[in-house]
């Protein structure tokens, strides 16, 4: 290049930036398409802030769910979820809305760490919307939890596993240190780069009067944060677009227990916002009244997690 003329390294300075996003338009064998669909209009998804990518398995109930993207032809990535029995994902109820859609409009993805790598597929047999959802209300209303039914259980290994439910008693403390994964936007309106690597960072929960002082500073409403919401995340840590219906997990005496779904927020990574998440704990019951659930979910004596705040830390 150094022999080239000043005037011919400027071009080619402009033209490679064009050229490679020109290349990463181009569809690829086997009909995976290397790029970061855009969210569906209507939806209102909320990706990681502040991660970094994962290395191994260590969150092999994360699934990405899909709908398909007509002028993409593909499968694109909408959400995040969890995956709590071999055939059954736990998402939010806004990641499947509106409520007409049928069961046939979603597929789910299983153990990857990278979109669109070698896609696997599983139909979805069944959406189980919560009741108490209000589609006019959206996550803002609460009861923000959906149950898919796969048409087949996934077979179970070291990269495909399950993750643990809390008891319902479950108390979460303030500034326990928690882990929120995903697929989504790495800051506001700045989508995952290529190779589209699962994200994780760690996070601090944030009680819920604490949050709901910061949201009613920014609307007129007096309880925004309802009682089954969770509060996680601090300045330049959070979840963002495209990670809704992903899982928030804290870990205790080495079990990983869900006690969050990523549902909504205002910015991401904003000091005074945290992310609010569905309180796994209220659900608990509604979850295992369904077929082939989990009836027992267990947990070590709830003396353990009654300490001063701030000295439950997840330990990787």
């Amino acid at each position: 290049m150094s022999s080239l003329p000043a005037s011919v390294i400027r071009v080619l300075r402009l033209l490679l930036p064009m050229l490679w996003l020109l290349f990463l338009t181009l569809p690829f064998p086997g009909g995976s398409v290397p790029v970061t669909p855009a969210p569906s209009p209507g939806r209102e998804s909320v990706g990681i802030v502040g991660g970094c990518d994962v290395s191994g398995w260590r969150y092999p109930w994360q699934v990405s769910l899909r709908f398909y993207n007509m002028g993409l032809g593909l499968w694109q990535h909408e959400c995040g979820g969890s995956l709590i029995h071999p055939q059954w994902v736990l998402t939010a109820a806004h990641c499947v809305e509106p409520e007409d859609l049928e069961a046939c409009a979603f597929r789910v993805q299983v153990g990857q760490l990278r979109l669109y790598d070698h896609d696997q597929l599983h139909k979805v047999a069944e959406i189980i919307r919560h009741p108490k959802f209000n589609a006019s209300l959206s996550a803002w209303g609460g009861a923000d939890i959906a149950l898919l039914r796969l048409e087949a259980p996934v077979m179970l290994s070291e990269r495909v596993n399950l993750v643990s439910l809390p008891p319902a008693s479950l108390r979460v403390p303030s500034r326990k240190m928690c882990w929120v994964t995903g697929w989504g936007d790495i800051a506001d309106n700045s989508p995952l780069p290529a190779p589209y690597r699962l994200q994780e960072v760690e996070i601090p929960v944030v009680g819920n009067k604490e949050c709901n002082r910061h949201y009613q500073n920014s609307s007129d409403s007096s309880d925004q944060v309802k009682a089954d919401m969770l509060c996680a995340g601090s300045e330049g840590r959070d979840a963002c677009q495209l990670d809704s219906g992903g899982p928030l997990v804290c870990r205790w005496n080495c079990t990983w227990f869900q006690v969050g779904i990523v549902s909504w927020g205002h910015q991401c990574g904003h000091r005074d916002f945290p992310g609010v998440y569905t309180r796994v704990t209220s659900y608990v019951p509604w979850i295992c009244r369904h077929p082939l659930m989990p009836k027992r979910p267990t947990l070590p004596p709830q003396p353990r997690f009654q300490g001063p705040a701030g000295t439950h830390r997840a330990s990787r």
